[in-house]
């Protein structure tokens, strides 16, 4: 599963700031979606090629007649208790305060792993200040500035240092290893349902059981947690993951459902095809198109099943159609399917886009093809000269699966403008056929042997 930090602290230490530092984003995938307060967001995060999950909770204000644990908000106290990690935030600057102290003694007698860090350092590093939070029984202080990324990077390779993250294999160059990726999925495919609550998740997978296996409900968010199921269709294992829904700000009323963003996001994360599901009497919204880009972004195999198609009018799904080509429009590599899961119709052109999917994320591609396919590329097209120089790709081999990542090597190979990259993507897909699934492309510049030999 994915590692989880959680960013804890008072108000206005800049819990958010360094959130849309680590995510890269000013936008959580999940800002609109069930379960989160307006301070309360989640985002993918990487150091290298490790990630990991960063839950961004809302400001805590110890109420000092009910303690600790009357003033900090529930789902806060949840999002301590789920994380592995624990980024305890104070201000540099202000100084330690009466509320650090109550919240530190809370993280304290829970026992998370924490790392202690003083925000707003920036040309404070040597502060005198810094010794006050030392007081806190934490250990070490780690000054950061997350306006600025000062400190942040050695921050996270603490944090990875313990958490105790691996790091990825690296793609390999040569071509035996590269015929021959290692990252094959093993034992059954994993397939999530992701969705808006009441799009009918639950009775898709009833469906495809043939039984009341899950208990369908009326009232959106009672699902606290991702329930895994093994199938088995034609010969082949399957595993059936139906996540929780995701509901709308302010709906919320037991705050362990917020838990349920979490509990998605690790569920696309371990499985191999997720099935976005639509309600096609709600039409995309935002929530759809936020988790739609978490797919995109953890290349996940994807299929896009429109559920309830048979409770629309021809007006309505013109203009569902329409929102599909506006909203989703990165997602136009995905098969669209509609069904009713109710009925039980369209269930089989689901599946096989789904076991297309599947295939096309871990079909293998052989070097001598894409090789021969990347100069065919460039003779029908090249790429476009930057300054003195262009791109001279020389040969490409596979570099993983799940996604597929395919791996070009040659000289100047930085200056590949993205029009050509999307060129260079859509060519490799029509020629295997690569349905349903993201694919990622990799740029390997060749080193100049003769580069220092000038200077001298």
């Amino acid at each position: 599963m994915t590692p989880v930090i959680a960013l804890v602290g008072r108000p206005n230490v800049g819990k958010s700031t360094l959130f849309n530092r680590l995510t890269r984003t000013r936008d959580a995938i999940v800002a609109d979606f069930a379960g989160l307060t307006r301070d309360r967001h989640y985002g993918m995060a990487k150091q290298g090629k490790r990630q990991f999950i960063v839950v961004d909770t809302g400001g805590l204000e110890p109420d000092t007649s009910g303690g600790i644990f009357q003033a900090m908000a529930q789902q806060t106290l949840q999002a301590v208790a789920e994380a592995d990690l624990v980024l305890f935030m104070v201000d540099l600057r202000a100084g330690a305060s009466a509320q650090d102290h109550d919240i530190a003694a809370y993280l304290r007698k829970l026992g998370k792993p924490t790392l202690l860090v003083a925000n707003k350092a920036e040309g404070m590093k040597n502060s005198a200040q810094l010794a006050d939070f030392y007081e806190m029984g934490l250990g070490e202080v780690y000054p950061v500035s997350a306006a600025h990324g000062q400190g942040v990077r050695d921050l996270l390779d603490l944090a990875v240092e313990a958490l105790q993250l691996p790091d990825l294999p690296e793609a390999d160059a040569s071509a035996d290893a590269a015929d021959t990726p290692d990252n094959v999925p093993d034992g059954p495919i994993r397939i999530a349902v992701a969705g808006r609550p009441n799009a009918g998740k639950s009775t898709l997978i009833n469906a495809w059981l043939g039984e009341e296996r899950l208990v369908t409900y009326d009232m959106p968010g009672t699902t606290r947690d991702a329930i895994t199921i093994p199938f088995e269709k034609d010969g082949r294992e399957y595993e059936l993951i139906d996540t929780a829904g995701l509901r709308k700000k302010g709906k919320v009323f037991e705050s362990i459902e917020k838990f349920s963003v979490i509990k998605t996001l690790q569920a696309i994360e371990k499985a191999h095809v997720v099935v976005l599901l639509l309600d096609a009497t709600q039409g995309v919204t935002d929530q759809d198109a936020h988790i739609a880009g978490y797919i995109l972004e953890s290349g996940r195999a994807v299929v896009v099943a429109i559920n309830k198609w048979d409770a629309i009018d021809s007006y309505q799904r013109q203009q569902l159609e329409r929102s599909l080509e506006t909203r989703l429009t990165f997602m136009r590599f995905a098969a669209q399917r509609n069904i009713s899961a109710l009925r039980r119709q369209g269930l089989g052109p689901l599946w096989q886009a789904i076991g297309a999917a599947y295939d096309a994320a871990t079909r293998k591609m052989t070097t001598s093809v894409l090789t021969r396919l990347l100069q065919e590329a460039i003779q029908h097209q090249a790429p476009r000269k930057s300054g003195m120089y262009r791109p001279k790709m020389r040969y490409a081999h596979q570099g993983g699966m799940n996604p597929p990542i395919i791996v070009i090597h040659g000289n100047s190979l930085e200056n590949v403008d993205h029009a050509y990259q999307r060129f260079l993507e859509s060519w490799f897909r029509k020629a295997f056929k690569l349905e349903g699934t993201p694919l990622r492309l990799e740029f390997k510049t060749s080193d100049n042997p003769y580069a220092d030999k000038g200077k001298k």
